[in-house]
């Protein structure tokens, strides 16, 4: 018989489930939401989840919409995303979304349910190694065969996706480590531990600014506050600097300020292209300086650019990855801008015309265009920047549709983009369902096109169910328009796979319990979105474009006529 004195098959004093564990180690890292579809193994997360009343749970319908809405939630609050998913499908599914994350230098921890430590390398049911299948896509990729280690592990996941250039971290965690019962502390919440510049650094910025006669300044990468923002304007007032931003970034500084002179990437315009060409000096802060911004690598030559360059960057590792810069700074982009906000130049500088001509050639931009057909998309953007609100947040994924966004929406103070810059499809419906979760008083426009929504529309229905009451607005040409448009500039009447026929976009959001509105003209547009805001709800309005219509400055039968098809 057993000794009557052991608590045989009970829980000792003082131990918990690794699930618990690893729960407690999220509250204590200052976790209040976390995304996830469901699977069986880390059911003892789930439960644990269950009761911490702390950590919203938010069940998405894909594996990939809940990685883009942890990056979503991420970038909007500064703070790293959290995202459960499954083992094998689970985990592949999601890897868009740690991808997404790598590329936009977001914080987030992916945390993947496991098989059972014992039955790994017998290919078990949906087994994957996890870092080999991750490691070339987040900062660092391991796994939790220690129910004892997860404190520890937690402080390492939070701090690496934190540190230097932020990015994911992957941890996978097998299921019956979850069920394991152990006594262990848990540690503290992790430290964000910043990268100053040194003086001299900022002397030697200032030095290469007092010598430079057609500067300009470009702005990028994550790790950006708002105080960080205000002291981006502050030094590019006081320099009275031209300022572009980095592809997708423009929401760094407000689009009115008199140093703003676009964004750089698919769709710059001509103007701030040759700005860059023929600058003597650029002062890069936070960018990587990657294909997109640099126009596959052509409006600077690698490895030595013939502009003179001084990249400041959180990671050490990107400062000459692909350029080699004449002043290298290893410091967060926050830290950077305030301490170059505290500088002055010594006489007026010579530049001041220009930068009021940059800025202007912006502004130009932004009176929309006409385009073929009775939906002017361009009037219905720049009505849109005209009366959204100063916080609202724009969510979009990829594709031709973006041009109209990046062109003629105007982005001021704070956080108000969310847009993956590696062009990843699908992305705008679940960032927007997940920046709404994580600021219900803020207006969110979800922007995307009709292949586009269809990748990750289906998260309309998270929305639903949560009340994270969004707007999407689907342009619709019936097209997957970025590959139709590289196949009329590559292989000319050799039209393939780029057709769809899409379903009843209207009906189906009403399937979903969200508002739906076609719209077809121009004027139909703003009372369709007033009732759409009226809506107790999420809604989806379908603007229906014409299919000549392939981007802000380019047609179908344009496209032809230059390749002598028409």
């Amino acid at each position: 018989m057993p000794n009557e004195n052991l608590n045989w098959g009970q829980t000792p004093v003082g131990t918990r489930t690794g699930g618990r564990i690893l729960v407690d180690a999220l509250v204590n890292h200052g976790v209040d939401r976390v995304f996830c579809v469901p699977g069986e193994s880390y059911l003892a997360a789930l439960d644990a989840l269950h009761d911490t009343p702390s950590i919203s749970v938010h069940v998405a319908r894909n594996e990939g919409g809940a990685a883009y809405m942890a990056d979503a939630c991420a970038k909007l609050t500064g703070r790293p995303g959290v995202c459960f998913v499954t083992r094998g499908p689970g985990a592949t599914n999601a890897s868009g979304g740690v991808h997404v994350a790598f590329q936009d230098s977001t914080p987030m921890v992916l945390l993947i349910g496991q098989v059972g430590r014992g039955d790994v390398d017998r290919e078990a049911f949906q087994e994957v190694d996890y870092r080999r299948m991750y490691g070339q896509m987040a900062k660092w990729v391991a796994q939790i065969d220690d129910a004892a280690r997860i404190p520890e592990y937690l402080n390492r996941a939070f701090a690496t996706a934190t540190a230097g250039r932020p990015g994911p971290v992957v941890l996978a965690l097998p299921e019956d480590m979850l069920t394991d019962e152990v006594a262990v502390a848990d540690t503290p919440g992790w430290q964000s531990v910043p990268v100053h510049p040194g003086p001299d650094q900022v002397a030697a910025v200032v030095a290469e600014l007092e010598a430079a006669e057609r500067p300009l300044l470009v702005v990028g990468g994550g790790g950006w506050t708002d105080e960080a923002r205000a002291s981006l304007a502050t030094f590019a007032s006081a320099w009275e600097l031209p300022v572009a931003a980095s592809f997708r970034c423009q929401d760094l500084i407000d689009n009115l300020h008199p140093s703003y002179a676009g964004m750089l990437g698919i769709g710059a315009g001509p103007a701030l292209v040759e700005r860059v060409r023929s600058a003597d000096l650029l002062v890069v802060i936070g960018a990587r300086l990657g294909e997109i911004t640099t126009n596959g690598y052509t409006l600077l030559e690698p490895p030595r650019p013939a502009q003179r360059l001084v990249h400041m960057h959180a990671g050490a590792e990107e400062i000459g990855r692909v350029y080699a810069a004449d002043v290298a700074v290893n410091a967060s982009s926050a830290e950077m801008v305030a301490a170059l906000a505290a500088t002055v130049p010594a006489a007026p500088v010579s530049w001041a015309a220009d930068t009021v001509r940059a800025h202007a050639e912006h502004r130009s931009r932004s009176v929309p265009n006409t385009v073929p057909g009775d939906l002017q998309l361009g009037e219905i953007f720049g009505w849109l920047s005209d009366r959204l609100p100063d916080d609202a947040v724009v969510c979009t994924g990829a594709g031709n549709y973006t041009g109209w966004v990046n062109r003629f929406i105007r982005f001021g103070g704070g956080r108000r983009l969310l847009a993956p810059t590696s062009g990843t499809m699908g992305y705008g419906t679940p960032g927007a369902v997940a920046a709404k979760l994580a600021d219900p008083d803020r207006t969110v426009v979800a922007v995307a096109g009709d292949g586009c929504f269809m990748m990750n529309g289906q998260e309309l229905a998270t929305a639903v169910q949560y009340r994270a009451d969004i707007i999407v607005i689907v342009v619709n040409n019936s097209m997957l328009g970025t590959i139709r448009m590289h196949q009329e500039r590559e292989y000319p009447n050799r039209v393939s796979a780029t057709g769809l026929v899409n379903p009843d976009f209207v009906a189906l959001a009403q399937a979903y319990g969200a508002h739906g509105e076609l719209v077809t003209t121009t004027d139909e547009f703003e009372p369709a979105i007033e009732r759409a805001v009226a809506f107790d709800g999420s809604a989806l309005i379908e603007l229906r474009v014409d299919a000549e219509v392939l981007g802000t400055d380019l047609t179908l039968s344009g496209l032809r006529a230059a390749s002598g098809d028409a």
